[in-house]
């Protein structure tokens, strides 16, 4: 699935749930806390904090799957609340910081998935 099917798939989904009659600024904190969630791994992964003294990660790498995806889930419900389509605003972003790093990206040769 391309970017702008799942959005549309997720716009549809979230009108079957009257998922998008929530307002954006509750959406927005339950993304921080999907977003803290993917911290709390990456702290205890880098090991930044320890398991013990009151710390616990309570999360594995299935897990961690799952809060991407929830993540991802929440940004494209935001999205389609203020109608962005993700795909072209992030290939208008990428056109911007392309001509921002302009000089950076001459001196590598790398491509992901097309020409960078």
């Amino acid at each position: 699935m391309n970017l702008n099917k799942i959005q549309r798939v997720k716009l549809e989904f979230d009108k079957k749930m009257k998922w998008n009659k929530f307002h954006a600024s509750n959406v927005l904190v339950h993304l921080l806390e999907e977003l803290g969630e993917i911290g709390r791994y990456i702290n205890f992964e880098e090991g930044y904090k320890k398991k013990g003294s009151g710390n616990n990660p309570n999360i594995n790498k299935s897990e961690l799957k799952r809060e991407f995806a929830q993540v991802l889930t929440l940004l494209l419900q935001l999205a389609n609340h203020y109608q962005i389509d993700l795909e072209k605003a992030f290939e208008a972003e990428l056109k911007i910081t392309k001509k921002r790093f302009k000089k950076e990206l001459k001196n590598r040769k790398f491509s992901i998935g097309g020409e960078i």
